[in-house]
Protein backbone atom coordinates (compact mmCIF):
# COMPACT_ATOMS: atom_id res chain seq x y z
CA UNK A 1 0.00 0.00 0.00
CA UNK A 2 1.07 3.62 -0.56
CA UNK A 3 1.14 5.98 2.44
CA UNK A 4 1.75 9.73 2.34
CA UNK A 5 3.78 10.94 5.34
CA UNK A 6 3.80 14.56 6.55
CA UNK A 7 6.67 15.82 8.70
CA UNK A 8 6.88 18.98 10.77
CA UNK A 9 9.31 20.79 13.09
CA UNK A 10 11.93 18.38 14.56
CA UNK A 11 10.69 15.48 12.42
CA UNK A 12 11.09 17.57 9.24
CA UNK A 13 14.59 18.64 10.25
CA UNK A 14 15.72 15.10 10.99
CA UNK A 15 14.37 13.68 7.74
CA UNK A 16 15.37 16.71 5.68
CA UNK A 17 11.99 16.92 4.00
CA UNK A 18 8.40 17.86 4.82
CA UNK A 19 6.57 15.05 3.03
CA UNK A 20 7.26 11.74 1.36
CA UNK A 21 5.60 8.55 0.21
CA UNK A 22 6.36 5.06 1.48
CA UNK A 23 5.27 1.63 0.34
CA UNK A 24 4.20 -0.93 2.94
CA UNK A 25 3.02 -4.53 2.63
CA UNK A 26 -0.53 -5.23 3.77
CA UNK A 27 -1.57 -5.40 6.53
CA UNK A 28 0.36 -2.60 8.24
CA UNK A 29 -0.08 -0.31 11.23
CA UNK A 30 1.02 3.21 12.09
CA UNK A 31 3.88 1.71 14.13
CA UNK A 32 4.97 -0.29 11.10
CA UNK A 33 5.08 2.91 9.05
CA UNK A 34 7.19 4.67 11.69
CA UNK A 35 9.61 1.74 11.88
CA UNK A 36 9.95 1.79 8.09
CA UNK A 37 10.74 5.51 8.20
CA UNK A 38 13.25 5.01 11.01
CA UNK A 39 15.15 2.46 8.90
CA UNK A 40 15.47 4.98 6.08
CA UNK A 41 16.00 8.01 8.34
CA UNK A 42 17.71 6.72 11.54
CA UNK A 43 17.51 10.14 13.20
CA UNK A 44 13.72 9.83 13.18
CA UNK A 45 13.97 6.69 15.31
CA UNK A 46 15.30 8.82 18.16
CA UNK A 47 12.01 10.80 18.25
CA UNK A 48 9.73 7.85 19.03
CA UNK A 49 9.27 8.61 22.73
CA UNK A 50 7.76 12.05 22.04
CA UNK A 51 6.02 11.31 18.74
CA UNK A 52 2.27 11.12 18.39
CA UNK A 53 0.49 10.27 15.16
CA UNK A 54 -2.34 11.78 13.15
CA UNK A 55 -3.99 9.60 10.52
CA UNK A 56 -6.04 11.52 7.98
CA UNK A 57 -5.94 14.50 10.41
CA UNK A 58 -7.14 12.61 13.50
CA UNK A 59 -4.86 11.52 16.36
CA UNK A 60 -4.60 7.73 16.52
CA UNK A 61 -2.80 5.01 18.47
CA UNK A 62 0.33 3.38 17.02
CA UNK A 63 -1.52 0.08 16.46
CA UNK A 64 -4.07 1.74 14.16
CA UNK A 65 -4.37 -0.14 10.84
CA UNK A 66 -3.43 1.69 7.65
CA UNK A 67 -5.14 1.69 4.26
CA UNK A 68 -3.83 2.51 0.82
CA UNK A 69 -3.71 6.26 0.24
CA UNK A 70 -3.77 7.25 3.93
CA UNK A 71 -2.02 10.41 5.08
CA UNK A 72 0.08 9.92 8.20
CA UNK A 73 1.55 12.88 10.11
CA UNK A 74 4.29 12.67 12.74
CA UNK A 75 3.62 15.16 15.53
CA UNK A 76 5.62 16.49 18.44
CA UNK A 77 4.24 18.41 21.46
CA UNK A 78 3.25 21.97 20.66
CA UNK A 79 5.15 24.85 22.25
CA UNK A 80 4.21 25.36 25.89
CA UNK A 81 2.83 21.86 26.43
CA UNK A 82 4.27 18.54 27.52
CA UNK A 83 3.90 15.27 25.65
CA UNK A 84 0.38 13.92 25.39
CA UNK A 85 -0.24 10.98 27.74
CA UNK A 86 -0.45 7.56 26.10
CA UNK A 87 -3.96 6.27 26.89
CA UNK A 88 -5.20 2.91 25.61
CA UNK A 89 -8.43 0.98 26.20
CA UNK A 90 -7.87 -2.34 24.49
CA UNK A 91 -8.98 -6.00 24.31
CA UNK A 92 -5.35 -7.00 23.75
CA UNK A 93 -2.87 -8.00 26.45
CA UNK A 94 -1.32 -4.97 28.13
CA UNK A 95 2.35 -4.05 27.82
CA UNK A 96 4.20 -2.70 30.85
CA UNK A 97 7.26 -2.26 28.65
CA UNK A 98 5.34 -0.08 26.19
CA UNK A 99 4.07 2.13 29.03
CA UNK A 100 7.57 2.49 30.45
CA UNK A 101 8.98 3.40 27.03
CA UNK A 102 6.21 5.97 26.59
CA UNK A 103 7.16 7.82 29.79
CA UNK A 104 10.95 7.63 29.57
CA UNK A 105 12.56 11.05 29.55
CA UNK A 106 16.11 12.37 30.00
CA UNK A 107 14.80 14.68 32.75
CA UNK A 108 13.23 11.85 34.74
CA UNK A 109 14.92 10.39 37.79
CA UNK A 110 12.08 7.99 38.57
CA UNK A 111 9.45 5.90 36.80
CA UNK A 112 6.68 4.44 38.93
CA UNK A 113 4.32 1.78 37.55
CA UNK A 114 1.13 0.27 38.91
CA UNK A 115 -0.29 -3.05 37.69
CA UNK A 116 -3.78 -4.25 38.57
CA UNK A 117 -4.19 -8.02 38.23
CA UNK A 118 -7.17 -10.38 38.36
CA UNK A 119 -7.32 -12.21 41.68
CA UNK A 120 -9.03 -15.54 42.34
CA UNK A 121 -11.49 -14.32 44.97
CA UNK A 122 -13.85 -11.50 45.86
CA UNK A 123 -15.28 -10.91 49.32
CA UNK A 124 -14.40 -14.47 50.35
CA UNK A 125 -15.95 -16.11 47.27
CA UNK A 126 -13.96 -17.85 44.54
CA UNK A 127 -13.70 -16.00 41.23
CA UNK A 128 -13.37 -17.87 37.95
CA UNK A 129 -12.75 -14.93 35.59
CA UNK A 130 -13.71 -11.30 34.96
CA UNK A 131 -15.18 -9.36 32.09
CA UNK A 132 -14.55 -5.64 31.57
CA UNK A 133 -16.69 -3.33 29.48
CA UNK A 134 -15.95 0.33 28.78
CA UNK A 135 -17.28 3.42 27.09
CA UNK A 136 -13.82 3.61 25.56
CA UNK A 137 -13.91 7.10 24.07
CA UNK A 138 -15.18 8.69 27.28
CA UNK A 139 -12.89 6.58 29.47
CA UNK A 140 -9.89 7.76 27.47
CA UNK A 141 -10.89 11.39 27.95
CA UNK A 142 -11.44 10.89 31.70
CA UNK A 143 -7.99 9.32 32.11
CA UNK A 144 -6.45 12.07 29.99
CA UNK A 145 -8.04 14.62 32.34
CA UNK A 146 -6.65 12.79 35.38
CA UNK A 147 -3.17 12.92 33.84
CA UNK A 148 -3.54 16.65 33.25
CA UNK A 149 -4.66 17.24 36.84
CA UNK A 150 -1.75 15.16 38.14
CA UNK A 151 0.63 17.30 36.07
CA UNK A 152 -0.82 20.41 37.70
CA UNK A 153 -0.43 19.03 41.24
CA UNK A 154 2.99 17.40 40.97
CA UNK A 155 6.12 18.00 38.94
CA UNK A 156 5.91 15.00 36.61
CA UNK A 157 7.19 14.41 33.10
CA UNK A 158 4.94 11.88 31.37
CA UNK A 159 1.98 9.55 31.93
CA UNK A 160 0.86 6.34 30.23
CA UNK A 161 -2.18 4.20 31.07
CA UNK A 162 -3.70 1.07 29.57
CA UNK A 163 -6.89 -0.77 30.55
CA UNK A 164 -8.16 -4.11 29.28
CA UNK A 165 -11.67 -4.82 28.12
CA UNK A 166 -13.20 -8.20 27.40
CA UNK A 167 -12.66 -11.45 29.28
CA UNK A 168 -9.67 -11.77 31.62
CA UNK A 169 -8.44 -14.87 33.38
CA UNK A 170 -6.97 -15.12 36.87
CA UNK A 171 -3.53 -13.52 37.02
CA UNK A 172 -3.93 -11.39 33.89
CA UNK A 173 -3.13 -7.67 34.04
CA UNK A 174 -6.25 -5.50 33.83
CA UNK A 175 -4.71 -2.03 34.14
CA UNK A 176 -1.29 -0.39 33.89
CA UNK A 177 -0.36 3.15 34.92
CA UNK A 178 3.15 4.55 34.49
CA UNK A 179 4.38 7.98 35.58
CA UNK A 180 7.82 9.52 35.18
CA UNK A 181 9.09 12.47 37.21
CA UNK A 182 12.36 14.08 38.28
CA UNK A 183 11.90 12.65 41.79
CA UNK A 184 10.34 9.42 43.08
CA UNK A 185 8.01 11.03 45.63
CA UNK A 186 6.09 12.97 43.00
CA UNK A 187 5.99 9.97 40.68
CA UNK A 188 4.50 7.81 43.46
CA UNK A 189 1.92 10.44 44.43
CA UNK A 190 0.80 11.09 40.86
CA UNK A 191 0.60 7.39 39.99
CA UNK A 192 -1.53 6.66 43.05
CA UNK A 193 -3.80 9.61 42.32
CA UNK A 194 -4.40 8.49 38.73
CA UNK A 195 -5.19 4.85 39.55
CA UNK A 196 -7.39 5.72 42.53
CA UNK A 197 -9.45 8.22 40.52
CA UNK A 198 -9.50 6.03 37.41
CA UNK A 199 -11.20 3.26 39.39
CA UNK A 200 -14.00 5.58 40.51
CA UNK A 201 -14.41 8.00 37.60
CA UNK A 202 -13.66 6.25 34.32
CA UNK A 203 -16.70 4.54 32.70
CA UNK A 204 -15.21 1.04 32.88
CA UNK A 205 -17.29 -1.75 34.40
CA UNK A 206 -16.29 -5.14 35.79
CA UNK A 207 -18.41 -8.30 35.81
CA UNK A 208 -17.35 -11.13 38.10
CA UNK A 209 -17.95 -14.80 37.26
CA UNK A 210 -17.50 -17.32 40.03
CA UNK A 211 -18.91 -18.97 43.11
CA UNK A 212 -21.60 -16.31 43.51
CA UNK A 213 -22.71 -16.50 39.88
CA UNK A 214 -22.42 -13.48 37.60
CA UNK A 215 -22.41 -9.96 39.02
CA UNK A 216 -21.50 -6.48 37.86
CA UNK A 217 -19.25 -4.79 40.41
CA UNK A 218 -19.60 -1.09 41.17
CA UNK A 219 -22.35 1.37 40.36
CA UNK A 220 -26.00 1.31 41.46
CA UNK A 221 -26.55 -2.35 40.50
CA UNK A 222 -23.49 -3.72 42.28
CA UNK A 223 -25.67 -5.61 44.76
CA UNK A 224 -27.99 -7.02 42.12
CA UNK A 225 -27.50 -10.29 40.28
CA UNK A 226 -27.23 -10.16 36.52
CA UNK A 227 -30.22 -11.68 34.71
CA UNK A 228 -29.85 -15.41 34.37
CA UNK A 229 -27.14 -15.75 37.00
CA UNK A 230 -27.34 -18.25 39.83
CA UNK A 231 -26.92 -17.65 43.52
Amino acid sequence: MRIVVRLFAAHRERAGRSSLEIQLPEPATVEDAFNSLARTYPALGETRQFTTFALNRSVVDPDQALSDGDELALLQPVSGGGPEPVIEITPESLSVERCIRAVESPSSGAIVTFLGTVRDNSEGKATDHLEYEAYAEMASEVIRGLAATAAERWSIDRVAAQHRVGQLQIGEVSVVVAVSAPHRGEAFEACRYIIDRLKTEAPIWKKEFGESGEMWVGGPISDMQAPGSSA
